[in-house]
């Protein structure tokens, strides 16, 4: 075991303790306020740091607990993020918010179902030669995050209400199926079937056995550790989708500026708060621990979707304005593209790099297209 004050995962960082509280700090006086380019500039640097020291004190957090907790607790706290950032820039108006919490759904799934998965696999494969996870555990998650995609973004497309919408009686549907269809996963996860979830603790075909101690896990944090890192994860969190939302109309700007479509506001908001998950997919799977980075991405597209949508089921009855959930045609083609490759990725339980190099084209194609419609 390596050292807990020297390893990957040391509890005692000052820059992890500082950013938080900073990021709080210059909260305070930018809230409401339009910022200039340059001090968006800062904020903006601000705000990733506070990311980063989120995903570290999520990580402090989560290898205390354990798996398949702490994946579950990392994509729990990214979800509330996007959540609050979405409903927070509804709120606010602007152009096309109609279908701001559709695009944002919709990237955190492209990104996380193409973008995490490809890039754990191709890190995975390549340093340990093959990719193993557990096929079952892994499945089931991809069966739930497609069940929850057709219900609440493909099915608004092909009811007979006229437009991409939802009646009210249809919307409050589709998000207490949402919810519980999240709650049963959560429940196989953690309880009933918990084993399935956990990383596989050998190598497969054409792999040397694994040390129990060659995975770089440090000694878990004392439990004073875990509970200063859950406070700072909180502050952090609070910290994160203010200074969002601050910095919202520079995003706004920004996207308009190069010439994107308003849509790629959603894609700039679920890249921001899928850092996290996507640093630490990275880092599971080069220490030869898949099982965790395809916990953490298919959680993550879960809880987007299982929380995100009720969540602005709830808020649609303040909003003005319709609330647009059905995807285009062209979203829909990439969402079947994608589920048929994860269902061929998924069912042997270990991939090559081209595994994963196939879904990392498909996540360049989404932002190519997403970009240039």
């Amino acid at each position: 075991m390596s050292d807990a004050k020297t390893g990957p995962f040391p509890w005692t960082r000052a820059w992890t303790t500082v950013l938080p509280l900073l990021a709080l700090a210059v909260l305070v006086p930018t809230w409401g306020r339009y910022l200039s380019v340059a001090l968006s500039v800062v904020v903006g640097a601000v705000l990733v740091g506070a990311v980063l020291a989120a995903v570290h004190h999520a990580e402090v957090v989560a290898h205390k607990v354990g798996e398949p907790f702490g994946s579950l607790l990392l994509a729990v706290a990214v979800t509330v993020i996007e959540v609050a950032l979405v409903v927070t820039l509804m709120v606010a108006g602007g152009d096309d918010v109609s279908t701001l919490a559709r695009d944002t759904v919709f990237a955190a799934v492209m990104i996380t179902l193409n973008g995490i998965v490809g890039l754990a696999l191709v890190v995975g494969a390549l340093k340990h030669h093959l990719a193993v996870f557990n096929p079952e555990g892994t499945g089931s998650a991809l069966a739930t995050v497609i069940a929850l995609a057709g219900v609440t973004l493909v099915l608004p497309r092909f009811t007979d209400d006229t437009g991409p919408t939802f009646t009210g009686s249809q919307l409050a549907f589709a998000a207490v199926a949402s919810l519980v269809l999240y709650g049963m996963f959560v429940f196989t996860q953690t309880v009933r079937h918990r084993d399935f979830f956990l990383p596989v603790p050998t190598g497969g075909v054409g792999r040397g056995p694994r040390d129990d101690d060659s995975d770089g896990h440090a000694d878990p944090p004392t439990s004073r550790a875990a509970w200063t890192s859950l406070g700072l994860l909180l502050v952090a969190l609070v910290a994160v989708v203010g200074l969002a939302k601050v910095c919202s109309p520079a995003i706004e700007d920004g996207v308009a500026a190069v010439g994107f479509p308003q849509a790629f506001v959603g894609v700039v908001i679920a890249l921001t708060v899928l850092l996290p998950e996507s640093i630490a997919a990275g880092r599971s799977a080069a220490r030869d621990n898949v099982q965790t980075s395809l916990n953490l991405a298919y959680g993550s597209a879960m809880a987007s979707i299982g929380l995100t949508i009720p969540a602005i089921a709830v808020a649609s009855i303040w909003l003005d304005g319709p609330l647009d959930l059905g995807l285009e045609a062209m979203q829909i083609v990439l969402l079947a593209i994608t589920v048929a490759v994860s269902v061929l990725t998924v069912v042997p339980g270990r991939a090559k790099p081209l595994n994963g190099g196939v879904h990392l084209v498909l996540f360049a194609a989404y932002l190519f297209l997403a970009a240039n419609p």
